[in-house]
């Protein structure tokens, strides 16, 4: 190679690396509570990342039982005890994704650290578990809002990680998901052509079977529906309390959280929340 193309691929490669993004920031266990899973040429690297908010548990309205199930569930996880990989699925805006975070925030000073995984980076998911193996911090990894078309094969590296391959996963790694869908793959009325009755019982075809197969692989399913009145009610004095203080919550505001869900169709933890945004941000207008 002559040296006047030596000194054009130097030139080529420095204008490369000025293009790339710069490294991330490594990951300190010891500093760092919480990290996002993204795939690369390499495989994939841990990103730190900072904590979303200072959501409680205690700010968790109108799902107690729940919330004391994860947190049994989790606890005993960090003692070294047995515990269920965790499925939170149910209605939109129910507190599943903020119950992940709650117990982020209020079980990281006795050991609990966090990644999170992106459905389109579950791929790497065996790779980045393994990597877990030999640390001494205990680990959930967290897919939120998880859920797989027909046609889309990433689900099966989550089947694998989680109860599907020899060696299983690590003793220190567990994985809590949150889904709108209970089998986490859509179901058809054509998946129950299949099935047939063999000596008076119901046997699915096989295109149901591998559905519920995913999701059964967690132990622990935590269900979240619609709130009643009452517990939309309560969130939203919770929240208005929090925003501002308990004198902002009234008659009147009372009167405003039932009209702003009517309006919205829907009452939820997101909901009150979202009123209590509006209430309080607009209280010098009123």
């Amino acid at each position: 190679m002559d040296a006047e193309l030596a000194q054009r691929l130097h030139r080529l490669l420095d204008r490369l690396e000025e293009a790339l993004p710069p490294p991330a920031p490594a990951v300190d266990w010891e500093r760092d509570i919480a990290a996002l899973w993204q795939r690369n040429a390499l495989g994939g690297q841990l990103i730190p990342v900072a904590t979303r908010d200072d959501v409680r548990l205690d700010d968790l309205i109108g799902v107690e039982r729940q919330k004391q199930a994860l947190l049994a569930n989790t606890r005993a996880f960090l003692h070294g005890r047995p515990a269920n990989h965790a499925l939170l699925w149910g209605a939109r805006g129910s507190g599943k994704s903020s119950m992940v975070r709650a117990l982020l925030n209020s079980l990281a000073g006795e050991g609990l650290r966090l990644i999170q995984v992106d459905r389109h980076d579950l791929v790497g998911l065996p790779a980045m578990v393994q990597r877990l193996r030999d640390t001494r911090h205990r680990f959930v990894v967290y897919c939120d809002d998880l859920s797989f078309e027909g046609h889309d094969d990433a689900y099966k590296a989550l089947k694998s990680v989680l109860d599907g391959t020899l060696t299983g996963p690590p003793e220190n790694v567990l994985l809590y998901a949150t889904s709108n869908r209970r089998h986490l793959l859509p179901e058809a009325i054509g998946d129950n052509d299949a099935s047939r009755l063999v000596d008076g019982e119901l046997h699915h075809g096989d295109a149901v079977e591998e559905k519920i197969s995913l999701s059964d692989r967690f132990g622990l399913w935590l269900a979240f529906h619609p709130f009643n009145q009452d517990s939309y009610l309560e969130a939203c004095r919770h929240w208005v309390a929090q925003l501002a203080d308990e004198g902002c919550w009234n008659e009147a505001a009372r009167g405003e959280a039932i009209r702003y869900a009517t309006l919205r169709g829907v009452r939820s933890g997101r909901a009150a929340w979202q009123f209590a945004c509006y209430w309080v941000g607009s209280a010098p207008e009123r």
